[in-house]
């Protein structure tokens, strides 16, 4: 089987991820380059993979498949923006699943990224170009939309909602039943315990929308 050609879009510390993920994957992937808009990168190399130059340079590589390292809790709508202005067909997006993690037959979609230690404990669905960072925890139930970004170690108890383009940040919590509304960002180490709205911010133990913000 030969590994088909990938490119990494963005060159930060996702990207790097991404990277020591498919290492690990020989026989599926092959990392041939990274794009990246800012020009202090052309020509460098991140973890050993070339970056190639901006994101103009796609129409390059026909052959390879893409995968989206864009990840940033200030911007958590920047992946699917970037994804929708790339307009690729779902077959061009790679999925990459590390080896250890551990999926129990759940649906992914394309484009979606599951670093080491991830967790899904049932077969369900998850969106497209969702990234869930190492030691992720996703249970019975869950509906995990488009876009969406868990930081490492952030957890979801069953029947969980969370919507597009929501970010979670690094160890938050979310009770059974929640809803995390699109766009919304959860806190570092947050315990979630009630709905979060649409567009929100919401930290702490228990996690309360950020001063400026009503509940």
């Amino acid at each position: 089987m030969t590994a088909r050609p990938l490119l990494l879009i963005g060159a930060g510390g996702l990207a790097r991820e991404v990277i020591a993920a498919v290492r690990l994957l020989p026989d599926v992937w092959n990392p041939v380059g990274a794009l990246d808009d800012s020009t202090a990168l052309h020509g460098t190399l991140i973890d050993g993979v070339p970056v190639l130059g901006g994101l103009d340079s796609l129409d390059d590589h026909p052959d390879a498949a893409v995968v989206a390292c864009v990840a940033n809790a200030r911007r958590p709508l920047s992946r699917l923006s970037l994804v929708s202005r790339l307009g690729l067909p779902d077959e061009r997006w790679a999925t990459v699943v590390h080896p250890a993690a551990v999926t129990s037959g759940a649906r992914l979609g394309a484009g979606t990224v599951l670093l080491a230690g991830v967790v899904i404990t049932t077969s369900l669905e998850v969106g497209r170009h969702v990234v869930a960072m190492p030691h992720v925890l996703i249970t019975h139930d869950d509906e995990v939309s488009d876009g969406v970004t868990f930081a490492g170690r952030a957890s979801l108890g069953g029947g969980v909602v969370v919507g597009e383009s929501a970010y979670l940040g690094q160890g938050a919590l979310v009770r059974e039943g929640v809803k995390i509304g699109a766009g919304a960002v959860v806190g570092m180490g947050a315990v979630v315990l009630r709905d979060v709205p649409a567009g929100q911010t919401w930290a702490g133990v228990p996690a309360r929308p950020l001063r400026g913000e009503s509940a």
